[in-house]
C-alpha cells in the first residue's frame, strides 16, 4: 500500500511519456498485487470482528483507489495543480483512513494470535500426556494383534503356501487346511482346494492327451507307411500291366508284318501267347475287383455246407491246369464231410496260398497241399521250397500292400495274404496261439521248406468248423 501511494507521487512528478508509461505500470502492478493478497484473506475463515474490520478497510481501500485514479487522470489531463492538490487532500485522507483500519484489524489479529499459541501450547501438553498414553495402549493391542496374526493368519497362510508348493511338485494327495473356515482364510483355502482337484483332472487329461498323441503318430506313421504302400502298389500293378500288354504288342506287330510269311503254326503260337498275356491281365483285374470288394466290406458272404477235401482238390487242380510242369501234391488225411463256410471266398483263400507258393519257388519244384482234423480245428498247410520271407518282414505280413525286400522282380501286388486273412475274418476267425495253431508253428519248423507261412484263424464255432491255414 505504501509502495502504491509511493507510485502514485511518482506518476505526478513524471515529465516524459515514457516516464508516465512506467510509473501507470508499476500502479497496476501494485494493485493487482493487493488484490491477491486480499484474495488470499477472503479465504481465511475469520471471526466477525475481524470480519467487519476487514470489511471497512475493504470499502476505504476501495475508495482510496478511486481519489487515486482521478489524481492520475488530472495529471494526465496536464492538470497538475489540481491533481496535486487532491493528492495532498483527498487522497491522503483517504489513504490515512485505509492504514489506520489496516493497523486496527493487524493489532486485533496479533493479539488473537497470542491468545491462540497460548491455547495450543496448553492443548499440546494434555495431548502430549495422551499421546503417551495412547502409545502404550497402542504397542499392547499391537503385540495382541501380532500374536493373533502370527497363529490366526500367516501360520493357515503359511500352510497354504506349503501346499501350493507341494502341488507344483505334483504331489496331488496334499491335504488342504482351515476349508471349515468362514473368513478370508477359508475362502483362500477353498480356493487353493478347488486348484487342488484342477491339478488332479490336468494330470489326468495331461495323460490322456498324451496317450491320444502317441496314438495319433502311430496313427500318422501307419498312414504314412500306407500311402508309401500305396505308391508302391501302383507302381506294381503299372508293371504287371505293362509286361503282358509289351507280349500282345509284340506279337501282334509280328503277325501284322509276317502275316504273309507265318504258317499256321506260327499263327497258333503267338496266338496264344497273346491268349495267355490277355489272361494275365484278367486274372489281375479279377484280384485287383475281388480285392476291392473284400477290402471295402463290400465283398458277399455266403456261408454254406462245404465238402472241404473237394474244396482244396479243386484248388489244386485250377493251378495244375493254368501252370505248365507244376507239382501239387496233396495229403489230406480223413476230413470232416463238411464244415460251414463260403465256399467263393474260401476257394479263392486257399488259391491264393497255392498260387504264391508257386510264384516264389524254382520252376518244377514241389508244392504240398497238406490237411488235417486236429481236435475241433481243420487245419491246412501250404508249403513249398522257394525264396522264403525275411523275418524283418514277417510283422508286416498281412499288412495291404506289404511286399518281402527280396521279392522284387517277382509278379504281385502286395493284397493276397492280407485278403487272405480277411476272407477267414469273415467267417468269424481271430488270431491266436491255442494249442492246435501250436503245432502246427512246430511242425512248420520241423519241415524242410524254408518258406512256410502260417496264418491261424479261429471262432466258437462247433467242433471241426474252426480253421487254422498255414
Amino acid at each position: 500500500m505504501s509502495d502504491y501511494r509511493a507510485a502514485e507521487a511518482t506518476r505526478l512528478l513524471a515529465a516524459t511519456p515514457v516516464q508516465f508509461a512506467a510509473s501507470e505500470k508499476e500502479i497496476e502492478a501494485l494493485r493487482a498485487t493487493v488484490a491477491v493478497s486480499q484474495r488470499a484473506y477472503e479465504e481465511i475463515a475469520q471471526d466477525p470482528s475481524e470480519a467487519g474490520l476487514y470489511s471497512q478497510f475493504a470499502t476505504q481501500w476501495a475508495a482510496y483507489q478511486t481519489v487515486a485514479a482521478r489524481v492520475i487522470a488530472l495529471a494526465h489531463a496536464g492538470q497538475t495543480l489540481e491533481a496535486v492538490s487532491l493528492y495532498n487532500a483527498e487522497s491522503r485522507r483517504a489513504f490515512d483512513l485505509s492504514s489506520d483500519i489496516l493497523g486496527s484489524l493487524t493489532n486485533q489479529t496479533v493479539v488473537k494470535a497470542r491468545l491462540d499459541s497460548e491455547r495450543a501450547a496448553s492443548a499440546y501438553r494434555n495431548a502430549q500426556n495422551m499421546i503417551v498414553t495412547a502409545m502404550l495402549l497402542a504397542a499392547s493391542l499391537l503385540f495382541a494383534a501380532n500374536i493373533y496374526v502370527a497363529r490366526g493368519i500367516l501360520a493357515p497362510l503359511l500352510m497354504l503356501v506349503k501346499c501350493m508348493h507341494e502341488l507344483a511338485g505334483h504331489n496331488t494327495d496334499v491335504a488342504i487346511p482351515s476349508v471349515q473356515r468362514d473368513d478370508e482364510i477359508g475362502e483362500m483355502a477353498r480356493a487353493v482346494s478347488v486348484f487342488r482337484d484342477n491339478a488332479v483332472a490336468l494330470v489326468g487329461s495331461q495323460r490322456r492327451m498324451i496317450e491320444q498323441a502317441a496314438a495319433l503318430e502311430a496313427a500318422l506313421e501307419h498312414e504314412r507307411r500306407l500311402t508309401a504302400q500305396q505308391r508302391d502298389f501302383v507302381l506294381m500293378t503299372s508293371h504287371e500291366f505293362l509286361t503282358p500288354l509289351t507280349v500282345i504288342d509284340g506279337h501282334a506287330q509280328r503277325l501284322v508284318k509276317m502275316s504273309d510269311r507265318l504258317d499256321s503254326a506260327d499263327i497258333t503260337e503267338r496266338g496264344a501267347s497273346i491268349r495267355g498275356a490277355v489272361q494275365r491281365i484278367t486274372d489281375i483285374m479279377d484280384s485287383l475287383l475281388e480285392a476291392s470288394r473284400v477290402l471295402d466290406g463290400q465283398a458277399v458272404f455266403h456261408p454254406t455246407e462245404l465238402d472241404p477235401g473237394a474244396l482244396l482238390r479243386d484248388a489244386c487242380q485250377v493251378h495244375r491246369d493254368a501252370t505248365r510242369g507244376v507239382v501239387i501234391s496233396e495229403d489230406f488225411s480223413p476230413l470232416p464231410a463238411t464244415v460251414h463256410g463260403d465256399p467263393k471266398l474260401l476257394f479263392y483263400a486257399f488259391s491264393n496260398l497255392i498260387s504264391n507258393a508257386i510264384k516264389y519257388s524254382p520252376p518244377g519244384s514241389p508244392i504240398e497241399v497238406v490237411a488235417r482234423q486236429e481236435a475241433a480245428w481243420l487245419a491246412v498247410q501250404v508249403r513249398d521250397c522257394g525264396i522264403g520271407i525275411p523275418a524283418r518282414g514277417r510283422e508286416h505280413l498281412f499288412e495291404r500292400y506289404f511286399r518281402g525286400s527280396n521279392a522284387t522282380g517277382i509278379a504281385g501286388t502286395g493284397v493276397g495274404l492280407h485278403l487272405v486273412s480277411m476272407v477267414v475274418a469273415l467267417h468269424g476267425g481271430a488270431g491266436g496261439e491255442d494249442e492246435p495253431l501250436a503245432r502246427l508253428k512246430r511242425a512248420r519248423k520241423a519241415a524242410p521248406s524254408p518258406s512256410t507261412t502260417d496264418v491261424g484263424y479261429y471262432d466258437d464255432l462247433p467242433p471241426s468248423r474252426r480253421l487254422a491255414i498255414c
